[in-house]
């Protein structure tokens, strides 16, 4: 659920709001447990959801968590309410993603906030907590309630959110915006880095795009080295994870909640979409794109300019767009190669 160091929450919302909110139909009849006057506190993913609080299935690849949900209130289809628990309240919709995204924005209506540092009189907040031995460099702006640990370094005109969290022995270059992240320890993130801003996320309407609330965080385990001018979204429900060890060289993109394992190489202009789960010590070369909802397992080596839209499996190398494995994209680069040359001839 989302952390209150980074969103304040309104609400609590009865299931009969609900359903006028995200103008949906009510499944009956409910459980014995609930009524329409039942009061609903938070949203929340399916698999982490309570009793009091609400989740989406808006894709089928799901479907086994929302089979094992504690949530209370299930968005979902009209072909899905078989699965669902039940224990839970049921809002149907054909279009589960665009009511679970008005909900969210009625429990979280200052997540689209873009300020860093809100009503601040003075470039460091009174509540921060700075460690001994860091040092800031000229301009740099610290919000309320952020704790920074000892020997970490944050240059020139970086700004650093409410509530973010840095580990000890970190170094922060210049012109860096941090927002909704907890950071560990021995931490490098290089000049004009963006992390923490809201992933894109939306559902596509054409009565016009609803936005969804962004309401998860980065995660930056220990030893991490991150690049200039690299992009990390926060979740949208769950966290962005970047696992301990890993390098990511510069100009890359990491959306919504990805999830890199220990030790991944990822070098530059790779785009990550979201919520892709990388294994640990995989690479993943220059200008690579992966779609989205992947699962790459541990050791896979992508080749560079690579369009991955299918899982691999641990330990595979893989080439080409759409990729296969680098043998098969091998055969299939000299196959073209002989046809062009033949029809060259003929």
């Amino acid at each position: 659920m989302p952390d209150t160091r980074f969103f304040d929450r309104s609400g609590p919302f009865s299931l009969s709001q609900l359903a006028e909110i995200g103008k949906a139909r009510i499944n009956e009849p409910l459980p014995p447990s609930l009524k329409l006057e039942s009061l609903f506190y938070d949203v929340a993913p399916l698999e982490d959801a309570i009793e009091n609080t609400v989740g989406v299935l808006h894709n089928s690849k799901y479907l086994k968590n929302l089979k094992f949900s504690r949530a209370g209130v299930c968005i979902l289809e009209d072909k899905h309410i078989e699965s669902a628990p039940q224990t839970a309240a049921i809002l149907v919709t054909n279009t589960p993603y665009r009511s679970y995204a008005l909900i969210a924005q009625a429990f979280y209506p200052e997540a689209f906030s873009c300020s860093y540092a809100a009503n601040q009189e003075t470039h460091i907040h009174p509540s921060a907590n700075i460690g001994y031995n860091s040092k800031l460099e000229p301009g740099v702006i610290i919000a309320a309630n952020v704790r920074i640990g000892v020997n970490t370094t944050i240059a020139a005109n970086s700004v650093i959110g409410q509530g973010v969290v840095i580990g000890d022995n970190c170094q922060i270059g210049a012109n860096v915006s941090i927002s909704h992240s907890l950071i560990g320890n021995q931490v490098t993130i290089h000049a004009g880095t963006r992390m923490g801003q809201a992933g894109f996320g939306f559902f596509m309407d054409e009565a016009g795009h609803v936005q969804v609330p962004q309401l998860g965080r980065v995660l930056i385990e220990d030893r991490v080295e991150i690049g200039a001018n690299v992009t990390i979204d926060r979740g949208s429900a769950h966290d962005t994870v970047i696992g301990a060890g890993t390098r990511i060289d510069n100009l890359v993109h990491i959306a919504h909640n990805v999830r890199l394992g220990k030790g991944c190489v990822i070098v530059a202009q790779v785009g990550i979409s979201g919520s892709t789960n990388v294994g640990d010590f995989t690479a993943i070369a220059g200008q690579a794109g992966l779609t989205g909802h992947l699962k790459i397992g541990k050791g896979v080596r992508i080749a560079a300019q690579s369009g991955v839209m299918r899982d691999i499996t641990e330990g595979m190398t893989v080439g080409g767009s759409p990729a296969v494995p680098v043998s098969q994209w091998h055969r299939q680069t000299i196959a073209l190669q002989k046809l062009i040359s033949k029809k060259e001839r003929a």
